[in-house]
């Protein structure tokens, strides 16, 4: 945290600056760039309603305890029985069993909630964030916006990229750019909010321009990023084989494209980007970065 996202900026500049001096990396590399994102999942438990329902009651019962709040039940052994029942149940494919304990978690939550706010006469930041976060959890349905996935990491998105073997992940969008020819990563950016490809493309590129000091010439990147914001010095070229007609040089950096997709692949299973540890939104920022550092 002393660091910070700026001072991860200058260690990476640093690398890159070290790179060229030593001869591994050419300066004029850096206008040739391919740009693409992944999501860097948080390291949480696969959220489902049970789950969070157990484990949010779990906390309002200690830090009611702490606070020498004396609640009339804490429905910690029933809970406990009741959630082996719910997860035992949806295994067997039996839903209707399933989503009856999973009714029964939440009604225990509610009612936990409420004695504490009955008997509850000083509060405090704790107790209001966790009181504050059971009221949206028992409010949320299954197409309310800004959900919640995460007890102790509320900034969690679910984010659905349409691969066949994980529909869907849990933590935040991330972008990289890494030079065309030689895969030198020099920008990597977490966004939140769970924003449109396009849209991160601007952010990604001037960060690409404060690291290495240089403006970029040629950038390529999947139809992904079609109606993109950026207008900045050089130009962006979308992937689509179905043009004709193209510039043999274009094609050369059609091709290159592809290039940084194993760039991803690494960071995801040698650099931590597939588990981040870290917490909170400047977590993720940090842990972008730093996954960087090894590949670079």
């Amino acid at each position: 945290k002393r660091i910070g996202e700026d001072g991860l900026e200058t260690l990476l500049k640093e690398i890159l600056s070290t790179a060229v001096k030593l001869g591994f990396i050419k300066l004029a590399e850096f206008k040739k760039v391919n740009i693409d994102t992944t999501v860097q999942e948080k390291n949480i438990r696969f959220p489902t309603d049970a789950r969070l329902y157990d484990r949010l009651r779990e906390k309002l019962v200690k830090e009611a305890k702490r606070m020498n709040i004396e609640l009339r039940q804490s429905y910690e052994v029933v809970s406990r029985k009741c959630l082996h029942r719910q997860s035992s149940y949806a295994h067997a494919n039996q839903f209707k069993k399933a989503r009856k304990q999973t009714k029964k978690l939440k009604v225990y939550l509610g009612r936990v909630t409420r004695d504490i706010r009955r008997k509850m006469q000083n509060s405090t930041p704790l107790m209001d964030k966790l009181l504050g976060l059971s009221d949206r959890l028992l409010a949320q349905k299954k197409d309310s916006k800004n959900k919640l996935y995460s007890i102790h990491e509320t900034e969690v998105e679910c984010i659905s990229k349409g691969k066949a073997h994980k529909k869907y992940e849990f933590g935040c969008k991330v972008g990289f750019v890494t030079t065309a020819f030689s895969n030198w990563i020099i920008g990597a950016k977490a966004f939140h909010g769970n924003p449109y490809d396009g849209h991160t493309l601007k952010d990604n590129l001037e960060q690409a321009k404060r690291i290495t000091g240089i403006e970029l010439e040629q950038g390529t990147c999947d139809l992904g990023y079609r109606q993109h914001n950026y207008e900045g010095p050089g130009t962006i070229h979308l992937v689509n084989r179905l043009r004709k007609k193209i510039p043999r040089a274009i094609r050369k950096l059609w091709k290159r494209r592809s290039a940084i997709e194993p760039v991803i692949g690494h960071l995801k299973q040698d650099n931590r980007l597939n588990c981040n540890r870290l917490k909170g939104k400047l977590g993720d920022k940090l842990n972008a970065i730093l996954s960087a550092f090894n590949i670079s």
